[in-house]
């Protein structure tokens, strides 16, 4: 029987997908439930299972664009698997003794021919070409060199013969002859992913669909680095995980969205604006194959400890492509940190349909003036880019001052209660 194996629906707003690669070769036996290729929609990567053991025959090469429900390989189930489950490996030839034969002599030009033979070669390179230095003399004076008659072995053109034509007047005036170059100038094109195909077009429409806006602060990071210098053996040891700057940065910013409702708010048809009572956390990661935003779900109701987990699990999914839709839809803000990658400042973009994203930068000293007198502090740009639409001016940097006000006096995210007990995750 053959069995047609089929690319399988993953999701209602996808309609094609791209095969990125096979991981079995064609005439291959295959078992059943085994990963015979891994799939690229224009969200998320998934891998396609063979549903029966067999021979396989691949339909669809890899690289090729193919819509939902197309056939991409078949299945021979009535194969007979190979001993062992494997297919067989032929053997090596045995190595026989060869008896080496004499090498025949080349064949050699008679001289007569053979010197007419490199003189021709010799003027055909040689005849108007010049060194680099007499390149950049006839440049940087006008002469065109294919006007100058070289005095050299075989034609070259020398200086002499640069200086030469311009005494007799053999300028081109307006001409500008680039020098041989050496380098390479090789190109390499790519077919763009689905993946990236989605973020091109997302990312023009929060450009030409909203009216964004960015503003800028600063954050002292003194107090959160002292709380997680103090905190960090005991945090990991109760939790088992490491105590980040993301914990700190999501639950600030889940306290401001719930006091500013209009930013974690969404526009809804152009008529509507949606306000919502929790936060889900969009958190941009970079994978090798583009920027995703897993989502952590009610991030204003989760612990430091809590918080942590959930970035780390999400990110490592996302790195391995391994996030599933749901995980990717339905948040109502975004973090993102172009401080990993030494960004100082920047103007992240809408995540649409979100109406605001706060990005992080890197942390580095400045000098700072602290009660009249001049510290190095360790000190963070903070923006926060808005749809104007929805959210004013005053809404946007009472935000982001509040979320500052936060990240400078973390004993705060606790609501005034012993900021030991929610690094701890105690009540």
């Amino acid at each position: 029987m053959l069995l047609e194996i089929k690319v399988p629906t993953v999701g209602e707003s996808i309609t094609e997908v791209t095969i990125s690669n096979w991981l079995v070769k064609d005439g291959d036996y295959v078992k059943q439930d085994q990963v015979l290729c891994e799939m690229e929609s224009d969200k998320a990567t998934f891998e396609l299972n063979a549903e029966k053991a067999g021979k396989i025959a691949i339909v669809t090469a890899a690289g090729s664009d193919v819509a939902i429900g197309t056939v991409v390989c078949k299945i021979d189930t009535d194969a007979v698997a190979p001993a062992g489950g494997e297919a067989p490996k032929a053997e090596a030839p045995k190595a026989e003794a060869k008896k080496e034969e004499p090498k025949k002599e080349e064949a050699k030009p008679e001289p007569a021919k053979a010197e007419a033979l490199a003189a021709t070669a010799e003027a055909g390179y040689a005849k108007g070409h010049a060194g680099p230095g007499t390149a950049k003399l006839a440049n940087e004076n006008g002469v065109n060199l294919s006007q100058v008659v070289g005095t050299a072995k075989g034609g070259r053109v020398t200086k002499a013969d640069v200086l030469n034509a311009l005494q007799n007047g053999a300028t081109s005036v307006g001409e500008y002859n680039l020098p041989a170059t050496g380098g390479g100038r090789e190109q390499k094109k790519e077919k763009m992913s689905n993946l990236r195909k989605t973020i091109a077009k997302r990312l023009l429409a929060a450009k030409n669909q909203t009216a964004m806006l960015t503003t800028f602060n600063e954050v002292d990071m003194t107090e959160i680095m002292k709380l997680r210098t103090l905190h960090k053996d005991k945090f990991k040891e109760a939790h088992g995980i490491n105590l980040g700057f993301m914990s700190f940065f999501t639950k600030a910013c889940a306290i401001a969205l719930l006091e500013f409702p209009a930013v974690n708010g969404a526009i809804e048809d152009d008529t509507n604006i949606v306000y919502h009572d929790y936060v889900d956390m969009g958190v941009a990661v970079s994978t090798p194959k583009g920027l995703v935003v897993p989502v952590i779900r009610n991030a204003e109701s989760l612990t430091m400890a809590g918080i942590e987990k959930a970035v780390v699990a999400v990110a490592t999914k996302a790195r391995d492509g391994k996030l599933t839709m749901e995980e990717m839809t339905g948040g109502t803000f975004t973090i993102t940190n172009g401080g990993v990658f030494g960004s100082l400042l920047s103007t992240p973009i809408l995540n649409i349909p979100q109406s605001a994203i706060l990005g992080m930068h890197k942390i580095q000293d400045r000098p700072m003036a602290i009660d009249g007198k001049v510290e190095i502090r360790p000190m963070m740009y903070l923006a926060l880019s808005y749809d104007h639409r929805i959210i004013d001016g005053k809404e946007s940097v009472s935000f982001l001052v509040r979320v500052k006000s936060l990240l400078e006096n973390p004993a705060h995210l606790l609501f005034g209660e012993d900021p030991t007990k929610l690094l701890l995750g105690l009540k």
